[in-house]
């Protein structure tokens, strides 16, 4: 059984749930969410919680009903405070520079580096070597941010590159002679 999916999830003011036959709608001052929901699990919201049972009582049906409560607290929570994710380069003339919906990058590269972000994340950059990523949907985050981090991950040597705020690089001992 799972003790994720036996925990409400409170809905706070200014924020409205709809759930459908198998379908979440999240509604909040910082965007709107939907989501699917697997056919073994239930959403019951009432007094402003969101309970998450199960059809019928199997190991596979409260593991869905665990990933579902955790999926529908984190929209919750990004529709009405949102997500931030911040990054930084590391390396001599690395820069980025927001522009609207593109994320211009130099990495180093021959070229410069146009990322376009999808509709609903926003990006910053205070300096030249911090980006901060801003959202309603933490996997559409994470997956943004995962992309950018890929055009020039850090390397084991020297640490540089893209690396997340909180990204910590064991770096490797170079070859003695």
């Amino acid at each position: 059984m799972s003790r994720v999916a036996k925990q409400p999830v409170v809905v706070p003011a200014g924020t409205t749930v709809t759930v459908e036959k198998h379908k979440v709608m999240v509604k909040g001052p910082k965007g709107e969410l939907t989501h699917p929901l697997h056919t073994d699990v239930n959403v019951v919201c009432a007094d402003n919680n969101l309970s998450v049972s199960v059809v019928k009582e199997t190991t596979n049906a409260w593991a869905q009903a665990g990933t579902a409560r955790a999926i529908l607290n984190n929209m919750v929570q990004g529709v009405s405070k949102g997500f931030e994710r911040k990054l930084t380069l590391v390396g001599v003339g690395f820069r980025a520079k927001a522009q609207g919906q593109k994320l211009n990058l130099v990495l180093g590269y021959s070229h410069p580096v146009d990322y376009e972000l999808p509709k609903g994340v926003m990006v910053e950059t205070p300096t030249q070597t911090e980006i901060i990523l801003k959202g309603a949907d933490k996997q559409m985050l994470g997956q943004v941010a995962s992309e950018i981090r890929s055009y020039r991950p850090p390397e084991p040597y020297k640490g540089k590159g893209v690396r997340y705020v909180d990204e910590v690089i064991t770096l490797k001992e170079t070859k003695k002679k």
